[in-house]
C-alpha cells in the first residue's frame, strides 16, 4: 500500500475578531457557515467552518486570544494557523507508523487530524474528520 495525500482538507486562520471575520467572509465573499464550534472554557465560539466549494473543504475561523497561553490549537496571533491534508481514516496508523520511521514528530493528536510541523515550524494536519478511525 502507498500512503498519500488525498487532498485539501482545510486551511485555518486565526482571527482576532471572530463575528467581523464572519461578516467578511460570509457577506462579502458569500461564504457560508457549515459549522460552529462553542469555547471549551465558558460561553461564546472559539472556532467557525465555511464552505468553500462542493466538496468537503472548508476554511476554519478559528479565534486567538493574546490572553490565554497557546495550545495546540491557538496561537497568540492572527494569521495562517493550519494547513490540513486529507487522509482516509483507515490509512491513521500507517501514517503514524511513517510518520515515527521518518522521525517527524506528531506534536499533537485527536480523533480525527495528527499535528506535525515542516521544517520550517509550519503547522500541518493529517485530517479524516468527520470519519472515525
Amino acid at each position: 500500500m502507498t500512503l498519500a495525500v488525498r487532498g485539501h482538507h482545510h486551511l485555518a486562520i486565526q482571527v482576532r475578531d471572530l463575528a467581523a471575520a464572519e461578516r467578511f467572509y460570509v457577506e462579502t465573499l458569500g461564504l457560508k457557515v457549515v459549522k460552529r464550534w462553542p469555547r471549551e472554557d465558558g460561553p461564546g465560539e472559539r472556532s467557525l467552518w465555511l464552505s468553500v466549494g462542493a466538496g468537503e473543504e472548508f476554511l476554519a475561523l478559528e479565534l486567538c486570544d493574546v490572553e490565554r497561553p497557546p495550545t495546540p490549537f491557538r496561537d497568540p496571533h492572527g494569521g495562517l494557523h493550519l494547513l490540513a491534508l486529507r487522509i482516509p481514516a483507515s490509512d491513521r496508523a500507517a501514517w503514524e507508523e511513517k510518520l515515527a520511521a521518518l522521525g517527524v514528530e506528531i506534536v499533537h493528536r485527536t480523533r480525527w487530524t495528527l499535528y506535525l510541523r515542516d521544517p520550517e515550524g509550519n503547522r500541518l494536519g493529517l485530517s479524516h474528520f468527520p470519519h472515525e478511525a
